[in-house]
């Protein structure tokens, strides 16, 4: 069906952009309304006050139902900005240059805005009428988007149910555009901060190295990066952290790995809390008291809220999904891990090329933390610049496939192991954590034992 393009009451002024209202395949009229939109910009080009708060709303082109308006609607923004005098006829000039004015309807269509209107102190509250709209218009796309996954019936089912999710989930939280509900005045946020100076200070995620802890705050929000080439200790630095979080602090961590299974996993876990050693666990070759070790660990590991995901190749999709499935349980984590960035897959987009997909896995994994307030540390994969040079301490320009990593992330690691390049190393068996970003504090190298066999790094002066 059609959408009508004549609605009682509103004058059209005769622009071929008003027969061109967003086409929807719906049995009745998507939410709108038109008298609001008028008003609103008549309003706005009545009143310079009105356009500030109009603009408070949030609302931008894109909330109009009709083109035609949302065309107006930038054009006296982009004049509000600039410090340019709004009214119909600045407005009508401004579009006459960029080519508008006929698609707006007419010099005649702004006076029959303004004549529309019965007062410019009105137009915030016309403005809210048509942010609302568009919201309830995208909920109905989410909805028919959901209907179309659902008949199309096109790949695995839980991907469909996890893409359906986000659907609805961006819809019920989008804005028409960026209000100002969060714009606080200076002196309000000092006050709250005075407040704050003799509270207990902020959290922060207890991490198994002493030292890293000490330079290195993580706090809910952060992405934390900890990169290195392959067979270094990415895997082992994420499940020393996921461990001690879990197990010695009792803090949900929620383990995303694409790069080993669950059995893999949990015969790394074992071996590193157990202190047996790895090659004995998976051939099942124990020694001493071994079995004791591993069932004294078992009980350790059981009692902690370590949720593990070794689903393959995760998307910010499904891990928004999952992060949603433990927050209706109130088991939110405290930390993510995800083993590694660049494994994840992207939202496919077409002619998008490897470093556009990790930029907007890298983003995306940022986002994420803020919406749920979640840490996440993600292992990423370095280039192979760091073989070919002389030096092999790695660089943050090692980062591989992407600059949006060292932007995006609030702390990034680079790991380090001379003995992985030359054995007999002066300084083999020591892992350098080399903090190359961090906005919170200092950068710098704290060292730490690496014990491979254990599958597990320990602060040096802890020893064994």
């Amino acid at each position: 069906m059609s959408v009508p393009t004549q609605h009682d009451g509103i004058e059209d002024g005769g622009g071929s952009l008003f027969d061109e209202a967003p086409a929807q395949s719906f049995e009745r009229l998507p939410p709108q309304d038109l008298n609001a939109e008028q008003c609103a910009l008549g309003g706005m080009l009545l009143s310079k006050d009105a356009i500030g708060e109009v603009n408070e709303t949030g609302i931008n082109s894109s909330a109009y139902y009709r083109p035609a308006h949302g065309t107006i609607h930038d054009a006296i923004m982009d004049m509000y900005g600039k410090g340019e005098p709004v009214d119909p006829i600045t407005v009508g000039a401004y579009l006459l240059k960029a080519g508008d004015i006929e698609r707006i309807g007419g010099a005649a269509y702004l006076h029959t805005l303004v004549q529309t209107v019965p007062t410019a102190a009105n137009a915030q509250y016309y403005a809210e009428i048509v942010v609302d709209r568009a919201k309830l218009r995208r909920l109905v796309e989410a909805g028919t988007k959901i209907v179309q996954m659902g008949y199309a019936a096109e790949g695995e089912v839980s991907d469909i149910v996890d893409a359906a999710q986000a659907e609805m989930q961006a819809a019920t939280k989008l804005s028409a555009g960026a209000g100002l509900e969060r714009v606080q005045w200076v002196d309000d946020m000092l006050e709250e901060y005075l407040v704050s100076m003799d509270a207990p200070p902020p959290s922060r995620l207890p991490l198994p190295y002493i030292d890293l802890e000490a330079i290195l705050p993580m706090e809910p929000g952060d992405l934390v990066v900890v990169a290195a080439r392959p067979a270094i200790g990415k895997s082992v630095v994420l499940l020393d952290i996921a461990r001690h979080v879990a197990i010695k602090h009792r803090l949900t961590v929620l383990m995303s790995s694409m790069e080993m299974s669950r059995p893999q996993l949990m015969e790394r876990l074992m071996a590193a809390e157990a202190r047996v050693p790895l090659n004995r666990i998976k051939n099942r070759d124990y020694e001493g008291d071994d079995r004791q070790r591993i069932h004294e660990a078992a009980m350790r590991i059981g009692q902690a809220p370590l949720v593990v995901d070794d689903g393959p190749a995760a998307s910010i999709v499904q891990l928004r999904s999952r992060l949603r499935w433990l927050q209706g349980q109130n088991k939110l984590p405290a930390v993510l891990c995800v083993d590694y960035l660049q494994i994840m897959k992207g939202s496919g987009k077409s002619g998008q090329n490897r470093t556009g997909e990790v930029d907007e896995v890298s983003r995306g994994l940022k986002e994420l933390g803020g919406e749920f307030g979640v840490i996440i540390i993600a292992a990423a994969q370095l280039n192979r610049e760091v073989e070919k040079r002389e030096d092999k301490k790695p660089m943050m320009a090692d980062l591989r496939e992407s600059g949006s990593i060292e932007a995006d992330a609030n702390a990034v690691i680079l790991l380090h192991r001379p003995d992985a390049y030359e054995k007999e190393h002066e300084r083999a068996g020591e892992m350098d954590l080399i903090i190359g970003k961090n906005r919170q504090g200092p950068t710098g190298t704290v060292t730490v034992a690496f014990q491979g066999h254990y599958a597990r790094a320990r602060d040096m002066a802890t020893g064994f």
